[in-house]
């Protein structure tokens, strides 16, 4: 039996660098693991580490998505089993649920039908804003499941609930989602 998919996909937020903790743990856990980084996540976090830590290539944008005849960002949707977004940013989840695909993530996001997990990190008063919320909502009542952030000191040097989750909890979530485990 082959490992299930997951394409972790790593957005421009500080908390970035964590995503190579979370890789790893991923395939620790027996999952085959794809990272799809935005630009901006690569100014946080090389790709280079990903690729190291996930064993695969790490697509940052559309010209290196494509293997062979078929869209990368298709193929990629295809064979998910999960599409975790870890760190996810205000930017991000508003594109999610306003179904805009101007990039691999964003494509990959709408193009399958794996379930999806994210994982905010944002400033505080940017997670509480109305327009957040309303994002989250609309993403939550399409299925999507969230692994709200946590409440902590924030890198913009407030404190408040923007803390990306323990990257554990969400190995733990996300490799219980695609080995069916409570």
């Amino acid at each position: 039996m082959s490992a299930p998919v997951i394409i972790l996909g790593v957005t421009g937020s500080i908390a970035a660098y964590k995503a190579a903790d979370l890789a790893s743990l991923l395939v620790k856990g027996g999952a085959e693991v794809h990272v799809v980084m935005t630009e901006s996540a690569a100014q946080f976090i090389t790709p280079l580490t990903l690729q190291t830590l996930s064993r695969n290539p790490v697509v940052t944008g559309a010209r290196n998505a494509q293997d062979g005849w078929k869209p990368g960002h298709i193929d990629l949707a295809d064979r998910a089993a999960l599409l975790l977004i870890a760190p996810a940013t205000a930017n991000t989840i508003a594109e999610l649920a306003h179904g805009m695909a101007s990039h691999p993530l964003t494509e990959i996001a709408l193009a399958t039908l794996a379930p999806v997990l994210i994982a905010p990190a944002m400033n505080g008063k940017m997670w509480d804003h109305p327009a957040t919320q309303a994002n989250v909502a609309m993403l939550k009542s399409r299925g999507v499941e969230f692994i709200d952030p946590v409440e902590g000191e924030l890198a913009c040097g407030y404190q408040g609930n923007g803390k990306l989750a323990p990257v554990a909890d969400i190995a733990q979530r996300a490799l219980a989602m695609v080995f069916k485990k409570a």
